[in-house]
């Protein structure tokens, strides 16, 4: 059985990403993704489009008893914390997969953002433009 590469949990042969935190089961080794425009040592060789990963997030019952306890002793909720850090590795985890069906090798331009969905749902989205990327000549 495969282990997350991030986590170490086990994973399932069917499952696409890791149960416990969320990262997608391919390697992104080898695909580059940056918030920037362009990537220092590369060009841009083609402009592939737009990419958007979509996921929201809720916590059971049982995270939600154990956030709002956390919640009365102060700081950091890590409950939810580590919902919205799972939430945001498949939201990427998904725009790279669109990239590269696409034929990407990185996408440039990333943008996160995350919004509330009626009370309990966390939303987050990842967007960027996917290219193909040539190392710069010497």
């Amino acid at each position: 059985m495969d282990r997350c590469e991030y986590c170490g949990a086990e994973l399932p042969p069917d499952a696409s990403f890791c149960v416990r935190c969320g990262a997608p089961r391919e390697s992104m080794e080898g695909f580059i993704v940056v918030t920037t425009p362009i990537v220092p040592g590369y060009r841009i060789r083609r402009v592939l489009g737009v990419v958007t990963g979509m996921t929201s997030r809720t916590r059971g019952m049982l995270g939600k008893l154990v956030g709002g306890l956390q919640s009365l002793l102060g700081g950091e909720v890590h409950a939810f914390t580590l919902e919205i850090e799972k939430a945001r590795r498949e939201a990427i985890g998904r725009m790279i997969a669109e990239a590269k069906a696409r034929g990407a090798n990185a996408v440039v331009g990333l943008d996160l953002e995350t919004s509330d969905l009626l009370r309990d749902v966390i939303v987050v989205s990842a967007t960027g433009t996917a290219v193909v990327l040539e190392p710069e000549s010497a």
